[in-house]
């Protein structure tokens, strides 16, 4: 499929994981690509790879908690390609701790990494998506529909970015832009792999975290859900959280 011909798509976290997921099947479905990521080699190295494929890309390193940075990068894409139609919030981080141990600065980082990023980078790209009529698909979690045990900052973190998305949809339904996000549960990327349980944590509780299936999602699976949404195919979506969790939330 070639979607995303004559688009250009913004993606955030673009070096690993989903986010690397992503910029791949918008780019081989003929999107040009403005990559960002704060791992400035292994950005580089994954935009070389895709441009060997003749993919048209450029990126940029990014530090996403940098609101000037971000609202720069948002106008070098523009510059770059002349317009935007996709914007994709996917760079994240997790941050697995009991309550009482989580210090306000850790609850900052991550409402900024995961929340605030979010926030800059669609008010930024707001008024190129309108010129274009483009969308924006965010990345939420299962952890911001559902409460879970010891990510406290991370579940506040994602709900946050769920009804950021909602409200943005509302907002814009009337001036052409769609709004969407995506709710991965238990997805095998680096995020995932690099979890560690709390001291004196009851294992029991992790069950919430858990997918019905007996194996995680992968990073491509994720990632064509987002170019579902991205694409012209869901013209009439928006507002939407779609849940890909494995059945965590179902129960």
């Amino acid at each position: 499929m070639q979607r995303f011909n004559g688009k250009v798509a913004f993606v955030t976290g673009a070096a690993s994981g989903i986010g690397l997921a992503t910029m791949t099947r918008l780019g081989r479905e003929g999107a040009k690509i403005f990559a960002a990521d704060i791992n400035a080699g292994q950005l580089a190295k994954e935009v070389a790879k895709l441009s060997e494929e003749g993919v048209d890309i450029h990126s940029r390193t990014l530090d996403v908690t940098d609101e000037a940075d971000c609202r720069a990068a948002v106008e070098q894409c523009v510059a770059q390609f002349g317009k935007l139609d996709v914007l994709c919030n996917i760079a994240g981080m997790v941050l697995t701790k009991n309550f009482a141990d989580v210090s306000v600065a850790e609850w900052d980082r991550v409402m900024t990494v995961n929340t605030r990023s979010v926030f800059v980078l669609c008010q930024a790209a707001m008024p190129h998506l309108l010129e274009a009529g483009g969308n924006i698909v965010n990345i939420s979690s299962a952890a911001g529909l559902q409460g879970l045990p010891y990510n406290s900052a991370y579940c506040a973190s994602k709900g946050a970015v769920l009804l950021l998305s909602k409200s943005l949809a509302v907002e814009f339904a009337g001036r052409g832009v769609r709004v969407n996000a995506v709710c991965p549960g238990a997805v095998d990327t680096p995020l995932i792999k690099g979890l560690q349980i709390p001291e004196g944590a009851d294992i029991a509780l992790y069950g919430r975290m858990s997918p019905l299936t007996s194996y995680f999602a992968q990073a491509e699976e994720i990632a064509g859900s987002v170019a579902y949404l991205a694409s012209d195919e869901a013209r009439f979506v928006t507002g939407s959280a779609l849940v890909i969790d494995g059945g965590q939330t179902a129960i």
